[in-house]
């Protein structure tokens, strides 16, 4: 089984250990970059296009499956989401088709999608300029929330509670837009739909976050994680517990809500992470993304609902279906947190030996290295690395987690 993935804009190697997973399931990974390095990976499987203009990408692909004959092609980066699509299509090979790719990329594209079904999703509209902002604010009742229609991990991404944040708040947005990597990443000579802002009515309820299964008429979500983070007016996405403490009168909910939005953006076979938030009572929709949640959240979803994400990513680029079941907690419990710091140019993460070496501490991932610039809000939301750790309950994996983040220290330069 050969399986092509691609990376429209490499981002350093930052998924290489999913990569890993997929060899590990007996794949052979082929992996096609747009823009990279050299040496991302061993060169008798590695192809460096030299640039992101999709047709060359998907000529490269061409000649490359004309002696390979790849099975199927996927990615783990939001943005190939679309080029991957593209790239299938032109290869012959199954995947979810441009136009739900492009539904499942631009947060303007899938709310219209979401609308267009009467999918259940806040008051929402892409908006100018600042005065058309806070038009729009003021007709929602603030608070609201501003995001990038082609966003992602959070980045730009603000809570904003009147018009003289507002001033502040887009600017930063509108300004941030121009330099924000998963914008700048996105494959060139493709119609990406309007790359703007968002403004959006405020949920005022609970957050979730589900790794989820599109196949065929059915929607199953694999695992099932609360966000439990004391929220500010940035969107850190850093505290998460699993399994939920929803009931199951919710659970289902949340499943046709989600069920709704995928068929509605036209994910019809489809490894997702799916995101939503409560409000009055009612769930409503966030995101669908066509590809797997970031962090550690493969990893939750194996140790607390026996669903692996990766492996369905996997299954579906061979077009058979995957392993899952509607979500079945299996009694573990986790917390885990985005490692946050000052920003600034960083020397060195120290980990002491009594965090590295736990065997409580199922996720720990440092992603900073020496030089790199770590930016928070409003200049960025960079992280330098991901912790999780297991418990018998929520309060014994929730006290654990923050003993540890508290002893792992950053020293700048």
């Amino acid at each position: 089984m050969k399986l092509l993935t691609i990376e429209t804009r490499q981002y350093l190697k930052y998924y290489h250990s999913r990569y890993q997973q997929v060899l590990d399931l007996g794949v052979d990974l082929y992996v096609l970059n747009g823009e990279g390095t050299e040496d991302f990976w061993p060169a008798e499987k590695y192809r460096l296009v030299g640039n992101k203009n999709l047709d060359e990408m998907i000529a490269t692909a061409k000649e490359w499956h004309a002696t390979e004959h790849f099975d199927g092609v996927i990615t783990f980066s939001e943005a190939a989401v679309v080029a991957v699509a593209a790239i299938a299509e032109a290869l012959g090979l199954p995947g979810i088709g441009v136009e739900a790719a492009l539904n499942s990329r631009n947060k303007f594209l899938m709310r219209q999608s979401h609308e267009k079904a009467g999918a259940p999703i806040p008051n929402y509209r892409l908006v100018h300029d600042l005065a058309e902002a806070k038009a729009t604010a003021n007709e929602f009742g603030y608070p609201v929330i501003i995001k990038p229609t082609l966003g992602a991990g959070s980045h730009l991404v603000f809570k904003v509670h009147d018009d003289a944040q507002m001033d502040e708040r887009f600017t930063q947005a509108h300004e941030g837009l121009k330099n924000l990597f998963w914008v700048n990443s996105e494959a060139d000579g493709i119609d990406m739909g309007p790359v703007g802002i968002l403004v959006e009515s405020f949920l005022d309820g609970r957050e979730f976050l589900m790794e989820a299964l599109a196949w065929d008429d059915e929607v199953y979500l694999g695992s099932f994680v609360d966000r439990i983070t004391m929220e500010g007016d940035n969107f850190d996405d850093d505290i998460h517990h699993a399994p939920t403490n929803l009931s199951p009168e919710d659970i289902k909910a949340v499943q046709e809500t989600v069920k709704a939005g995928a068929h509605a953006q036209g994910l019809r076979r489809s490894a997702m992470h799916a995101e939503v938030r409560f409000h009055e009572g009612k769930p409503y929709l966030l995101e669908i993304a066509a590809r797997v949640g970031g962090g550690g959240l493969d990893m939750i979803a194996r140790i607390t609902a026996d669903y692996d994400p990766i492996a369905a990513v996997v299954d579906v680029g061979l077009s058979r279906k995957p392993n899952v079941r509607h979500f079945t907690p299996t009694g573990v419990h986790t917390a885990s947190m985005c490692l946050i710091s000052d920003a600034g140019v960083v020397e060195k993460v120290n980990v002491p030996d009594e965090v590295a070496n736990s065997d409580r501490a199922f996720l720990l991932k440092i992603t900073a290295s020496k030089g790199d610039l770590i930016r928070r809000p409003p200049d960025g939301n960079t992280i330098i690395g991901f912790l999780g750790t297991t418990g018998e309950s929520e309060e014994d994996a929730v006290n654990l987690m923050n003993d540890f983040a508290e002893k792992i220290t950053v020293d700048f330069q």
